[in-house]
């Protein structure tokens, strides 16, 4: 029986970036379900494909028994002897059953099965090329948007970008080209569905790893991310090398570096920090740009106190608490801030002795001059 669906095959295979055994699985399924079908058969059967001469065979199988239950599916040992003296009980006996002007009918019938195999193998494609994808950054174009979400043209697949997962200081018409961070890729019955965001930490992340070399190459490394999308944000780096600044490498010369993020990001201010295993060293960085004058450590609550100058209070506080509470999901630690006054009044801080200190250090300050 020859066929010329082998060459439709390797068609498809080459077109759908589809490994062709999988079509050809898909095929050898189709070709037992009609000739079961068209030929009203029970019996269990057998594909033969040759893609060398284009050529498929179709054997019947059954078992060698003694008692014979179901002739359909068995033959008796005497009859099977009668075919080859070597049979024995337990063996199969295979005979050709392909019938007649049967490649058209096997052609008929595959092609909705193939079909079917080819969409799933396209979907199973596309989800493993993005399944590697999730935690990075892609680029795409807005395609079209509804009520709920901003659909992202990415190759191979439309991304859905939630409307709560824009910034609320950008908006975007269809065919603008956008920057997303795909968050989640899962599969579907309606094929796969990427999830991605403008307003998750990763997205800032990726950014500063896409901008700065040292940070790509692993010399600087980012060792905490907080965003408040839209306004505000904090990292923290970190250098093993002492003769590498990893906030200037972040920066940039004259901030080029941070300002390309700035603007891809609509404006979002972002506080560059030093990272330390020191709780006191980190939380008086991550609390910039206001100054603090002590942090109180309580390691069994994971909680601290920190003091700041008064005039240094609302700074360290930030508009509607922001500074603070970016530092605490920066840092990790709960962060109590209190002006070197209230400090005083609690017992937390003694005034007049950091007074003195601060004198004796401006002396030792001019002696040195």
């Amino acid at each position: 029986m020859k066929t010329n669906l082998f060459e439709a095959i390797n068609l498809l295979a080459s077109e759908k970036e589809i490994d062709k055994e999988i079509l050809l699985e898909a095929l050898d399924a189709a070709i037992v379900s009609a000739y079961k079908k068209n030929f009203n058969s029970k019996t269990n059967v057998r594909v033969e494909m040759d893609e060398e001469n284009e050529t498929m065979k179709v054997y019947s199988r059954k078992d060698v028994v003694e008692d014979v239950q179901n002739e359909d599916l068995e033959i008796s040992l005497e009859e099977a002897k009668e075919l080859d003296v070597n049979y024995e009980i337990g063996d199969v006996v295979e005979q050709e059953v392909t019938p007649r002007n049967f490649g058209r009918i096997a052609a008929q019938n595959a092609k909705q099965v193939v079909t079917q195999r080819v969409r799933e193998a396209e979907r199973d494609v596309i989800y493993e090329g993005f399944i590697d994808r999730v935690d990075d950054i892609m680029t795409g174009k807005v395609q079209r948007m509804d009520a709920r979400n901003l659909y992202v043209h990415l190759g191979k697949i439309e991304g859905k970008l939630p409307l709560n997962e824009i910034m609320p200081t950008e908006s975007y018409k269809v065919h603008d080209r956008i920057k997303v961070y795909v968050t989640k890729v899962e599969k579907t019955s309606k094929g796969p569905q990427v999830y991605l965001s403008r307003t998750h930490p990763g997205l800032l992340k990726r950014l500063f790893e896409m901008e700065v070399p040292e940070i790509y190459d692993g010399i600087v490394e980012i060792r905490s991310v907080a965003r408040e999308a839209g306004d505000r944000s904090k990292i923290s780096v970190f250098a093993e090398d002492e003769e590498i600044d990893p906030v200037g490498s972040c920066v940039g010369q004259r901030g080029q570096r941070v300002q390309a993020i700035v603007d891809e990001l609509q404006g979002e201010k972002i506080d560059i920090v030093h990272w330390s295993e020191d709780p006191v060293v980190y939380i008086s960085n991550a609390l910039s740009p206001s100054r603090v004058t002590d942090v109180l450590v309580n390691e069994e609550e994971n909680a601290t106190t920190v003091i700041v100058p008064d005039n240094q209070l609302s700074l360290a506080i930030g508009k509607r608490g922001q500074n603070a509470r970016l530092a605490a999901k920066l840092t990790g630690w709960k962060i109590d801030i209190k002006s070197e006054s209230d400090a005083e009044e609690l017992g937390l801080f003694d005034m007049e002795q950091a007074t003195e200190l601060d004198h004796e250090m401006d002396s030792v300050d001019f002696e040195e001059e």
